[in-house]
């Protein structure tokens, strides 16, 4: 079976096609400035033909949609023969709200479901939802599946995602913790439990995808328990450019002291904030933060033990709160990349059974890069294959029936 997913934003597209038997990966590629007055790009990489490069205006979404189905059925790059080949297609949506507790094949019924989401996120869910439609649309018969990022955090209690505020904002407007990078942190435990041979129903596993945006999960027995971003992906750790969890009482004082408004406050928090913010220079790539610490620049020192100061606290709030802790996984560009940034998170842990090694740690000859009682893994992340996998059991599960 052949799924083709789809990541739509406002002004781009990526997407991947995979054969569901082997689990190998087609092609995948992205059409960047789509209704932008700048020229669109089409960039695409399969094994058999390498990379490929085409700019063209792209007007819509549609258009976008089509070049890509155009291009994976072409001879020229020998993917696909015709879209027929497609069996089902896999759409990431940010913010599935509490309505959506799983993945799910899209109706009329769901996309009103996923529109009434749209206050919660309200840059991300209307071009995933516009990916979906314009999908049914030139695809007409084959079905589109939306994977939430939020909807592997559904399985939080309510005394985990509630906040201290009158119970009945939650009941007004859902005002509550969601969680983000659901995609990320189920793929993640279910490789580590993949890789140490044992069920993941016996395990409890710690998950940090460290990107530009970051988050933790508290994993028990596979469903998650807590999660550090809230009911926006502002909250948690520090971030690239997001300053993670603040006083809430910073916001009004820092909207009299610098006259922001709401538009100059949420800038300022998500966007010039984080590491960007406090490291001195004009860069929130991790890669160039280390440099410069490396180079004697004080602030890139302390943002760094800052991060990963912040990250440890939730580590050792989530050790409390599991009851204990089976293994710890790094992924995402950071957590993946960065042997120092694992290094200096898991500081004088070693008293709970966490003990890096240190050769591991650097030359990542595995995943497991310790030797303690605590297995601490680096798993590269793949969420495209989520949702891919979630397409294929929810279109085999209709083909059985």
């Amino acid at each position: 079976m052949k799924i083709l997913v789809i990541n739509a934003g406002s002004s781009s597209i990526k997407f991947q096609v995979f054969e569901m038997e082997t689990e190998r990966v087609l092609c995948k590629g992205r059409v960047e400035n789509i209704g932008s007055h700048k020229i669109g790009k089409v960039l695409l990489r399969c094994k058999q033909k390498g990379k490929y490069e085409e700019k063209q205006h792209m007007e819509d979404h549609r258009q976008a949609l089509m070049k890509i189905l155009q291009v994976i059925t072409s001879d020229r790059f020998e993917i696909l023969e015709s879209i027929d080949e497609i069996r089902a297609v896999g759409h990431r949506v940010v913010h599935g709200g509490e309505h959506f507790t799983g993945s799910c094949i899209v109706n009329a019924e769901m996309i009103d479901a996923m529109e009434a989401c749209i206050d919660l996120a309200p840059l991300h869910n209307p071009p995933n939802i516009l990916g979906i439609k314009v999908c049914h649309d030139i695809l007409p018969g084959i079905p589109q599946v939306g994977v939430f990022d939020t909807a592997f955090h559904q399985t939080m209690e309510p005394d985990a995602y509630l906040y201290g505020l009158p119970y009945e904002l939650y009941e007004k407007y859902k005002i509550r913790r969601f969680g983000f990078h659901g995609t990320s942190h189920m793929f993640c435990c279910q490789e580590a439990a993949r890789l140490l041979n044992r069920s993941l129903e016996e395990l409890k596993i710690i998950t940090c995808h460290l990107g530009n945006g970051a988050s933790v999960a508290a994993i028990r027995y596979g469903r998650s328990i807590d999660t550090s971003m809230g009911f926006t992906p502002l909250e948690g750790l520090v971030m690239g450019t997001r300053c993670g969890d603040l006083d809430p009482a910073i916001v009004p004082f820092l909207m009299e002291k610098e006259k922001l408004d709401f538009e100059g406050v949420s800038r300022l928090l998500n966007h010039e904030s984080g590491m960007l913010g406090l490291a001195g220079i004009d860069s929130y790539d991790m890669r160039d933060i280390l440099k410069a610490a490396e180079e004697g620049n004080m602030r890139a020192a302390l943002s760094i033990r800052l991060y990963c100061l912040r990250l440890r606290k939730y580590i050792g709030a989530y050790i409390a709160e599991l009851g204990g802790v089976d293994a710890i996984v790094f992924t995402g560009g950071v957590g993946e990349n960065n042997p120092s940034i694992r290094e200096g998170t898991l500081k004088n842990m070693e008293f709970l059974g966490i003990n890096l090694d240190p050769h591991r740690n650097e030359t990542l000859e595995n995943e497991l890069i310790s030797n303690g009682r605590v297995a601490v893994m680096v798993i590269a992340t793949n969420e495209e294959l989520v949702i891919a996998r979630e397409a294929h059991r929810l279109v085999g599960e209709t083909l059985t029936k």
